[in-house]
């Protein structure tokens, strides 16, 4: 692996967007070009990285050349190999779709947009929990400026109860870094982990505290029941390219739980080892539950799309808190197939609504949709796609998912799964009908433009990704298979960042 190659998902967007600022007043093609470019290199660097990391070799990258356990160590195993190319796919597609014009509506839209990438890739790479936090705000920050801008009603409402939820969760977040740090004197994951195995047994119930609050905290941004009810408003509120970016950050959450959990409590840290993953089980299938009725009883498309994405990340923590290769090796597969279809989802969702004029994404009005040819096609496809029908990847990911259930889990999973993913196809099919296949009397007097081909190319290339996962399924799940037993057994991972030293001090030793 190139010596840098691992910082350039973070250093890249975070140029670009620099660039952009400087050279705004040169119109909004300077600025869709770098962007698109930047997007297209970070593909394919995050392409590199994840074929570098199949190798096995967990590659630590030392920012400003101090050592891991005083400074920032940058980490890339399959995982976030795995997250960094998702994103890549994801930022792209959006990207390309807010380049139809939507970008001319936000102040600064590319910068922000970039500043975002570069949070939600340094949130992937980093080892260190306070380096976790500082890229969960960076991200966090940019996402405020591209919901919020250009926005007035409902969206400002909802906007500022996203924001005064996130940075609620970010004070939790400080005290449990606070707490672990006067506790163990250290942040670095590897070292949190031996010290937590050494921790003496009056210290124990404190970690744990502060353990739980992370946990908390990453569930609230996955939007794990009773933490999701943040999410369905917000998410349909938000403009859909910038909506499809967020398609992986309730997916960052779950990220987060597999890594620092798998990392800081496992099978070496005594009676703590594991301790999270039993309280996550049935609030996952509560949550998978909730979200199934949520997107059944929706009167909004773009509220019906948001429930889903509450029910795939409510899935996901099912799959991780069942601790087993087979089924994380699964939910790895899932975890990005479910990213990809509703970011898909959400685009198509709004190409329906701007050509339905006054009815919107309404699922209680009629109203004449025309080019409903492509746009009714588009949407099955993401549909089928979404809740897990053959021949698509959501139907192998599920399916790989249930059978890989131990016994004891698959007993109440299997009905709990099956039955969800009925009533996501009700909901589905029943705004099908509404939008395609009912329609007023009479006629438009004038037609609203077809949708644009960037904006069709956007989608596309998400319905294309899917459709390509599908293909490749076997060799996708045996990397999710090799990724798993990489967090099953951190060993390596703990032993990469441990043993990482700084160029000279490496040049120094005899």
């Amino acid at each position: 692996m190139s010596m840098h190659l691992a910082v350039l998902p973070i250093v890249l967007p975070l140029a670009v967007a620099a660039l952009m600022v400087l050279l705004e007043k040169q119109g909004m093609g300077l600025q869709r070009a770098l962007g698109i470019a930047s997007s297209l290199a970070l593909l394919a660097i995050a392409t590199r990285l994840a074929i570098e990391a199949d190798t096995g070799t967990v590659a630590v990258y030392l920012l400003g050349n101090w050592e891991a356990r005083v400074g920032i160590a940058l980490a890339v195993d399959r995982l976030s190999a795995i997250m960094l190319l998702t994103t890549a796919l994801l930022g792209l597609a959006a990207l390309l779709y807010a380049c139809s014009g939507w970008d001319r509506r936000a102040p600064h839209f590319h910068a922000l947009f970039q500043v975002q990438l570069m949070g939600l890739n340094g949130a992937f790479l980093t080892a260190d929990l306070f380096n976790l936090f500082v890229f969960f705000e960076v991200l966090l920050i940019a996402s405020y400026g591209l919901m919020l801008s250009g926005g007035r009603g409902a969206r400002m409402r909802v906007g500022m109860q996203y924001v005064a939820f996130n940075i609620t969760a970010s004070t939790l977040y400080l005290f449990a870094v606070g707490l672990l740090y006067g506790l163990l004197g250290a942040l670095n994951m590897a070292e949190l982990a031996q010290r937590i195995a050494a921790a003496p047994a009056e210290n124990l119930a404190w970690i744990a505290s502060a353990g739980g609050l992370l946990l908390v905290v990453f569930c609230a941004k996955a939007a794990l029941f009773p933490l999701a009810l943040w999410l369905p408003e917000a998410y349909a509120r938000t403009p859909a390219p910038v909506v499809a970016l967020f398609a992986v950050m309730t997916k960052l959450g779950v990220y987060a739980v597999l890594r620092v959990f798998s990392t800081l409590f496992g099978a070496e840290a005594g009676m703590l080892a594991g301790y999270v993953w039993p309280w996550l089980l049935p609030l996952a299938g509560i949550g998978v539950a909730l979200a199934a009725l949520g997107a059944l009883a929706a009167s909004r498309l773009r509220l019906l799309a948001a429930y889903l994405v509450v029910g795939s990340a409510a899935t996901l923590f099912i799959a991780i808190s069942v601790r087993e290769q087979a089924v994380l090796a699964a939910s790895l597969y899932y975890l990005v197939h479910s990213s990809l279809a509703v970011a898909a989802l959400f685009l198509i969702i709004d190409l329906v609504r701007r050509r339905r004029l006054a009815a919107g994404d309404s699922l209680r009005k009629l109203d004449h949709l025309p080019h409903r040819g492509v746009l009714g096609l588009l949407f099955a496809i993401a549909a089928i796609a979404v809740v897990g029908l053959p021949p698509l990847s959501g139907f192998i990911g599920k399916l790989a998912l249930l059978a890989a259930l131990p016994d004891a889990v698959a007993r109440w999973a299997w009905p709990l799964l099956l039955i969800a993913s009925l009533l996501a196809l009700v909901a589905l099919a029943h705004a099908g009908a509404q939008l395609f296949w009912r329609s007023p009397e009479g006629t438009l007097d004038t037609l609203p433009r077809p949708p644009a081909r960037i904006e069709l190319l956007a989608v596309a290339l998400l319905l294309a990704a899917g459709i390509a996962m599908t293909g490749f399924a076997g060799s996708l799940l045996a990397y999710g298979g090799r990724a798993a037993a990489q967090l099953l057994d951190p060993t390596a991972y703990r032993a990469a960042l441990l043993e990482a030293r700084p160029v000279r001090a490496r040049e120094e030793a005899p």
